[in-house]
C-alpha cells in the first residue's frame, strides 16, 4: 500500500498513468487493491496480477480511443471495477476489456459501460467471465459492439452476466465453453454460434432481442433449460439451427417469438440426428419452422401450444415427414384417451392446406382468430380445394401438457 501511495503522489506530479505505473512496478503474482476513485485507462496487463476495486466506485476510464484494459498475460484477475469510455472503432475492436492469447484470466463482478465491445476474448482458454454487467455505446443496434466475443477461445466459463443494449454475444470457432445463467435483453443476437462444438448452454434468460440463440455450422452441443421470449420482427426466432448436427435441445421455454424453433438443413452431417425434447413451445407465431432439407430431427415430449401455426415448412418436396415426432402435446389434437394412459388413442397428423391465405400473405396473420379467418380455416379442413399435404405424424400424442424438463 505504501508503494501504491507513493506512485499516486508521483503520478500527480508527473501527470502519469497511475494504474499503469502500479502495474509496471508490481511483482508478478501480486495483488493491487484499488481504493475508490477514477483511474486512467488504456492500460496493458502483461504479467500475472490481481487488480481488485474497493467497490463499483472504483472506475477505470479510457480516453475514448482504443481499449480500456488489455490483458496479454495468463493468470490475470480483474475484479469489482467499473470500466468505461472505450473508443468507437469497429475495425480495431475497441473494447472495455480485451484478452489476447492468454489463459486462466478472470473478469469478475465488473460493470462495463460506454464501451463499444464489452469483453473480447481472442485465443483465450480456461478463463472465467462471470457476474459482469455489460452495456454498449448508445448507437443504433447494428452499430453497437458485441457484449462478449469469443474468437478461437476454448474451455471457458461464462456465467451470471447481465447484458443490455449491446449487439451480440458471439461464440465463433470456439469449443468446450460453458455459457450459463446469463441474462440478455434489447440486443440483436442473444447468442450467436458459428463453427463451434461441444459447448454447453443452460439456464440463460433472453428477452426482447431480435434473435434468441442461433447455432450455425456447428455440432455436438447441448442447450438446456434456457428461456427465450419476445424475439419478434422479420428475423425474430427463439432457437435456430442451421447446418447443425448432433444437438440436444432440451427443457427450454420458447415463448412469444415470431418463430419458436427454426431448423435449416439440420442435421447437416450424414448419419447424425438432433434431439429436441421436453421443450415448451408456446404462443409463437410459428412453433417450429423448417427451411431447406431438414431430416432426422427427433421431437419427443415437447408441449406445442398456443402458436398461430404449430409447424411450418417453407420448402416443398423436402421430405419433412422424415423427422420423428413421438409423445408431444398438441393443443390442436382432437382425439380421445379411452384407457386413460395419457396417450391419444389415434396418432396426431398435421396437414398443410394450400389455400390458407396467410401462407400467401403473412400480414393476414394479424387477423388470425377472428370469426372470418376461423370460418375460412374450418372450411379449408371440411372442403379443401386441393389435396392437403402431410407435415408430420405424432404416433403417441400426449393428452395432457407436460412440464419442461428440470422444472
Amino acid at each position: 500500500m505504501k508503494t501504491l501511495l507513493a506512485l499516486i503522489l508521483l503520478a500527480i506530479v508527473l501527470d502519469a498513468n497511475l494504474l499503469q505505473d502500479a502495474i509496471d512496478h508490481a511483482k508478478s503474482g501480486s495483488k493491487l487493491q484499488l481504493p475508490n476513485g477514477v483511474y486512467r485507462g488504456n492500460i496493458v496487463i502483461d504479467k500475472p496480477l490481481i487488480i481488485e476495486g474497493e467497490s463499483k466506485k472504483t472506475i477505470v476510464e479510457g480516453d475514448g480511443q482504443g481499449t480500456v484494459i488489455t490483458i496479454t498475460s495468463p493468470f490475470v484477475t480483474v475484479k469489482n471495477l467499473t470500466i468505461r469510455h472505450s473508443g468507437a472503432e469497429h475495425e480495431r475492436v475497441d473494447a472495455g476489456v480485451a484478452i489476447k492469447k492468454a489463459h486462466h484470466s478472470n473478469i469478475i463482478n465488473c460493470r462495463l459501460e460506454d464501451v463499444l465491445f464489452g469483453i473480447d476474448l481472442q485465443e483465450v482458454s480456461d478463463s472465467n467471465i462471470s457476474g459482469n454487467f455489460i452495456t454498449s455505446k448508445p448507437f443504433d443496434l447494428g452499430l453497437r459492439g458485441d457484449a462478449i466475443r469469443l474468437w478461437y477461445s476454448n474451455d471457458n466459463i461464462l456465467t451470471h452476466n447481465h447484458i443490455t443494449k449491446a449487439r451480440d454475444f458471439v461464440v465463433w470457432y470456439s469449443h468446450g465453453n460453458l455459457i450459463a445463467n446469463n441474462y440478455g435483453e434489447y440486443g440483436r443476437y442473444s447468442l450467436h454460434f458459428m463453427y463451434t462444438g461441444k459447448n454447453i448452454v443452460k439456464n440463460n434468460v433472453f428477452k426482447h432481442n431480435s434473435v434468441g440463440i442461433f447455432f450455425m455450422y456447428s455440432k455436438d452441443t447441448i442447450a438446456t433449460d434456457n428461456t427465450i421470449e419476445n424475439s419478434i420482427g422479420t428475423t425474430g426466432l427463439g432457437i435456430g439451427l442451421k447446418d447443425c448436427s448432433n444437438y440436444i435441445i432440451k427443457g427450454n421455454r420458447i415463448l412469444y417469438n415470431a418463430r419458436g424453433l427454426y431448423i435449416d438443413r439440420s442435421p447437416f452431417e450424414p448419419d447424425t440426428k438432433n434431439y429436441i425434447s421436453d421443450n415448451l413451445i408456446l404462443y409463437n407465431s410459428e412453433g417450429v419452422h423448417f427451411h431447406s432439407l431438414s431430416l432426422h430431427n427427433i421431437f419427443k415430449g415437447n408441449t406445442i401450444k398456443g402458436n398461430i401455426e404449430s409447424v411450418v415448412n417453407d420448402s416443398y418436396n423436402t421430405r419433412v415427414t422424415e423427422n420423428v415426432w413421438d409423445g408431444n402435446y398438441w393443443d390442436s389434437y382432437e382425439g380421445f384417451d379411452k384407457n386413460r394412459d395419457g396417450i391419444g388413442d389415434t396418432p396426431y397428423t398435421l396437414y398443410y392446406y394450400a389455400d390458407k391465405i396467410w401462407m400467401l400473405n403473412p400480414n393476414t396473420k394479424f387477423f388470425y382468430g377472428s370469426p372470418v379467418i376461423s370460418m375460412l380455416n374450418f372450411m379449408a379442413k371440411v372442403a379443401p380445394i386441393s389435396e392437403p399435404v402431410v407435415l408430420l405424424t405424432d404416433i403417441h400424442p400426449k393428452i395432457r401438457e407436460g412440464r419442461s424438463y428440470g422444472r
